[in-house]
């Protein structure tokens, strides 16, 4: 689905461009990296988006028009927990990339970013502890993308599952599913666990 997107979007859209992007502020913890995925999704964009030690670190491919909607909503429409500070962005050399990746994150850089404080249960969350039945019924670290422990499990940066105190737990196989679904709100919540 996304190169008939990718490919309509460039056939009728002119020229493919390409920009690297810089996002600062609260935006590790927060589901921000997911939220770039669906949103270069929904501009047909292909690149990546990764977590480091200065924030979020973008590359975007697309018509002129998707990118500068892009960049608009990385702010705009950024999770409510996330507070963007700064989006900025230069021109690069298109590499005819078609599809969007989350990328891992790069280790070994000094940290300059801000850390998300824990985010109460959100009424998702907060649905499933309360529900006979579901796998999380009476599970009290129930958490996803919107809510859940960050600063309080965090042991540095990027904010990453390897650099929390959740590194000793592997996700069980129903977990990782969750954690690899771009449809899921735990797509990339880094505390995914359950009981």
């Amino acid at each position: 689905m996304a190169d008939a997107a990718y490919s309509a979007v460039h056939t009728e859209g002119g020229a493919a461009e390409r920009r690297a992007f810089r996002v600062s502020g609260i935006v590790q913890g927060v589901g921000y990296r997911p939220f770039v995925y669906r949103l270069a999704e929904a501009y047909a964009l292909g690149g990546w988006v990764l977590n480091d030690s200065a924030g979020v670190g973008i590359e975007a491919e697309g018509t002129a028009a998707a990118l500068d909607a892009f960049a608009a909503a990385l702010r705009d429409e950024a999770p409510r927990a996330a507070l963007v500070t700064a989006v900025t962005w230069q021109a690069i050399t298109p590499c005819g990339e078609r599809t969007f990746r989350i990328l891992p994150s790069p280790a070994g850089t000094r940290a300059a970013t801000l850390v998300s404080p824990d985010l109460g249960v959100c009424a998702d969350c907060r649905r499933e502890i309360l529900s006979a039945g579901d796998r999380r019924y009476g599970y009290a670290f129930t958490n996803c993308t919107n809510c859940g422990p960050r600063y309080s499990i965090i042991r540095g940066v990027p904010y990453d599952r390897p650099l929390t105190s959740m590194a000793v737990f592997p996700m069980c196989p129903a977990c990782q599913r969750e954690y690899d679904d771009p449809r899921d709100r735990r797509f990339h919540a880094q505390p995914n666990a359950c009981a």
